[in-house]
């Protein structure tokens, strides 16, 4: 049998965990997880559209994992969950990263005023527990400085970061009114099992790996060289699950992200070697992606180190090769069951 890779998770046997958008990406793969590790699971997903979620990302471990269908502010659906609860993991958000005012009105509804329903439901039925939000790098815009730490100026882009900085400052704000007990975490771009490939909006690894599972030629917008620090699935996972454990006091936002930079071109390189394709090609910028591009960015993962005692474990190359690996080049619902850590769930324990 496959064991827990880190010890300090097993402090989550027999502790009841809430996923919020734990049908989506970074969801699913967290409850798994906590799953893996002997907690009680209960995943509340409203399966919005166009948000990533499906029910296919749980559907083989649905004895496991209770999900309730709902949007995490429906005050007569939530409360429930929530009693009892040791911890909070709220990863539910729109994606979609736009420019678009168009889109604004969505993602201000998703992003801020349901979660700070939710947040009033954890207050009431869930007091001074530790809630677990996953922000965005997208929320300090073009770096002044790099790698980014917790400290450089919050500027965003796009509606989406707005929205998630919005929400986060909620969850901090009623820290220290004493209601919850949360920990911000700002991710960087993550990339792995059970992206929701065919939703777009999800940033450049989505578009690259889709493309090349279909057997497409990759195409990067520029010169190639703007640099990126991408994080595999379940070092995020990682990341989160220590912060759901972790004593705080000072530091309650920390960045999120891979110490390894490479650049969009050598990403392209990477992704279209692993799947047998020709070398990506140059293109220009469009101009609706071009006012949200923010150049180069990395992470300094120095506070997330030291507090939490969190850093990366997976390097790029095997990162694409397992992603590549676990929906097989013909569709993306293939499946390789031991594509990864968390593919197959028993009771309490994890099978190869």
């Amino acid at each position: 049998m496959i064991q827990p890779r880190h010890t300090p998770f097993e402090a989550y046997r027999g502790r009841r965990a809430v996923v919020t958008g734990g049908l989506g990406f970074i969801g699913s793969n967290l409850s798994l997880a906590l799953r893996a590790h002997g907690a009680q699971v209960v995943v509340i997903d409203s399966l919005v559209h166009g948000c990533g979620g499906s029910p296919a990302n749980l559907k083989e471990f649905a004895p496991e994992i209770h999900v309730e269908l709902a949007d995490i502010a429906d005050s007569d659906r939530v409360p429930e969950h929530l009693l009892g609860a040791d911890v909070i993991f709220n990863l539910a958000s729109e994606i979609s990263h736009s420019a678009d005012p168009a889109d604004a009105s969505r993602d201000l509804e998703l992003n801020v005023c349901s979660q700070l329903a939710f947040l009033r439901l954890c207050a009431q039925h869930a007091p001074r527990r530790r809630v677990v939000y996953t922000s965005t790098r997208q929320v300090y815009g073009p770096p002044r400085y790099l790698p980014v730490d917790e400290r450089h100026p919050v500027e965003p882009v796009d509606f989406n970061g707005v929205h998630k900085h919005a929400a986060a400052q909620y969850h901090l704000l009623m820290t220290r009114l004493g209601s919850i007990d949360a920990v911000i975490l700002n991710l960087t771009n993550v990339y792995g099992p059970r992206m929701a490939l065919g939703v777009p909006g999800q940033g450049f690894l989505a578009h690259f790996l889709a493309h090349a599972l279909k057997g497409h030629s990759l195409r990067v917008f520029g010169d190639g060289r703007q640099t990126r620090d991408p994080l595999f699935v379940e070092d995020a996972v990682d990341a989160i699950l220590l912060a759901g454990l972790a004593s705080l006091s000072e530091h309650r936002l920390f960045n999120i992200g891979n110490p390894e930079a490479w650049s969009l071109g050598q990403i392209a390189e990477l992704v279209s070697e692993a799947a047998h394709l020709p070398p990506p090609r140059l293109c220009p910028f469009p101009e609706n992606r071009r006012i949200i591009d923010i150049g180069s960015y990395s992470t300094d993962t120095r506070l997330a180190h030291s507090v939490l005692g969190w850093q990366a474990a997976t390097r790029l190359p095997e990162g694409i090769r397992r992603t590549l690996q676990f929906y097989g080049r013909q569709t993306f619902g293939e499946v390789s069951p031991k594509a990864s850590r968390y593919a197959a769930v028993g009771a309490h324990d994890q099978s190869a």
